[in-house]
This record gives structure tokens, sequence and C-alpha cells, in this order.
């Protein structure tokens, strides 16, 4: 079956399978891809992907401004539909690439939202470690914060990562990269805690489960109840925020930073693949020092 005679799905289909097949992109990113290019397809209202034109996208992109989409989302959606034309025609002769010269939404200057170390104090010693649910979470809490990890670098942990001898977990990062992170002696204190009491009550009877953190029912965490533990406990602890997951890995690096660490220590703890995705955190710590001196100096 030639392409022109293909649906807007299965192209999308095609685009996906193959990109996980040369890159081996995790499925988050993959679902990311989907969404965006399933999203546009819609706007598109069901004609084929194989029609679209430059100004087609141009009128896509600012409905989505005048729809109070952020210009960081619109962008990401214009990086899949690139990666999407440019596999297109490099891969299947599409003969001409729409997203040629369509220029990206300006975006503004935002730093990452972080927590301060008071902050995260709180937060960690939200849980009640006294019962198995809690204890969990205050492992989990200790170890993203502890390491730097992503959310889903932190629930896809197995139990086989961890070496409590050394103190070193064994993580599998985006691309499939592997990196070894020294855990801290806080962070260690509490898995072992955690894997001794409570993991054995939460296996219940799965007994081949082998992720790290289980939930009530004995199966694997998801990111969404991850996400939704945190939330309950930045309300316990009266931290205002607006914070996820991803705040703490934030957190990590930046106090990291503020606490003397190079930037390529820090690069190699956070998986970052270039040097200039972790260099925002030297802004984000500049910027917290200028807070810190206009509310404490005498003429701030």
């Amino acid at each position: 079956m030639s392409l022109s005679e293909l649906k807007s799905e299965n192209l999308i289909d095609i685009f996906i399978d193959e990109l996980w097949l040369e890159k081996g992109l995790s499925k988050n990113t993959l679902s990311a891809y989907r969404h965006d290019l399933s999203s546009f397809s819609k706007w598109y209202k069901g004609k084929s992907l194989l029609e679209v034109e430059r100004v087609d996208l141009l009128d896509y992109l600012a409905s989505r401004l005048k729809d109070g989409y952020s210009s960081r989302s619109t962008a990401r959606s214009l990086s899949s539909l690139r990666a999407f034309y440019s596999h297109l025609t490099t891969k299947h002769n599409l003969e001409k690439n729409p997203t040629d010269k369509v220029e990206s939404p300006k975006l503004g200057h935002s730093l990452p939202k972080t927590l301060s170390e008071d902050e995260v104090d709180r937060l960690i010693n939200a849980p009640d470690v006294e019962d198995d649910i809690g204890l969990r979470d205050r492992a989990m809490l200790e170890l993203i914060y502890a390491c730097g990890l992503r959310v889903s670098e932190l629930i896809e942990l197995d139990i086989i990562n961890l070496n409590f001898r050394q103190g070193i977990i064994r993580v599998i990062g985006k691309g499939d990269k592997e990196r070894l992170i020294p855990m801290g002696e806080e962070a260690l204190y509490w898995l072992e805690k955690y894997t001794s009491r409570s993991r054995p009550n939460l296996i219940k009877d799965n007994l081949k489960v082998s992720e790290l953190f289980l939930s009530k029912r004995g199966k694997s965490m998801t990111r969404q109840t991850f996400w939704h533990r945190v939330k309950e406990y930045a309300e316990k602890a009266s931290i205002k925020k607006d914070l996820s997951p991803h705040t703490l890995r934030h957190a990590f690096a930046t106090h990291l930073i503020n606490h003397g660490a190079d930037l390529r220590t820090v690069q190699l703890l956070l998986g970052h693949s270039s040097l200039s995705t972790t260099q925002i955190y030297t802004e984000v710590a500049r910027h917290r020092m200028k807070e810190l001196h206009n509310e404490h100096h005498p003429r701030g």
C-alpha cells in the first residue's frame, strides 16, 4: 500500500513505531508525540495529513494561542509535527515538508519551579511512617530528592536496581541510557526500612512482583498515584506552591549547585545529554540568591 492510500491515524502509527525502533524513546515521549499529532489531525478535520500546507500549520498554531494554550506547549506541538514530516520526507519520500520555514512561537524566559530546603524537609517529613503506605511514600520522596529522578524513573525502579552495600541505584533513563547514582545516607536508611518492613506487607500474594515501590494492591505504582500523594503531602506540610514530583528533581539540582556542585556533575546525575539543559539551574540559584538578598539585606 502506498503512502497516499493510508489514513492519517495509520501514518501516525507508522511514525511512532519506526521512531521507537530507531531511537528507543520512552513510552511517555512516544505518547506525547502521538497526542500532539492526533490533536492536529483532529483540528484538521480528518483530512489526510499528506495534504497539509504551510498555511494550515500557521492557522493551527494561531488557533492554539487564541484558545489559551501556552507558547511552550504550542512550540512542542510544532516540534512533534516537524519530526513527523521530516520522517516522512526522509524515510517515505514525501515530496514537500510543510513545516519548512514555519517559526516556533517565541517563548518567555521561565525558570523551573523549585522548593527551598526547608520546604523539602517539610514535604518529606509529611508521611506517617508508622503506616505501610506512609513509609513507602517517605522512601519515595527521599529517593526522588536524593537522586534527582524523573517520576517515571522512580516508579519503574526494580528491586534489583538497588545496591545497599555500595549505596547506589541503577537508573534507566531516556533513550534507555543507564546511570549509577549515589543515594545518600537518609534515602538509604528509609529504603532499607521500607524494603524490610512495608514492602513485604504490600506484596501480599504477588510473590513474583519485582517492582521496588508497590501499591496497596501489591502492584507497581503509577505516575498519577504518586503525583496525587505529593499534592496531599504538600497540603499537609502547608506548602502553597503548585508542585509536582518533578519539582523535587528541580530542587535536587538547584540545591546541589547552591552547595557548590559543578555543572558537569549535576548533568551526569540528572542524565541530561546536553550541558546546556543543566545550565538553567545556575540561573535558578542566582534568582534565589537575589530573592534572599532583597528579603534580608537592610538595603535590599
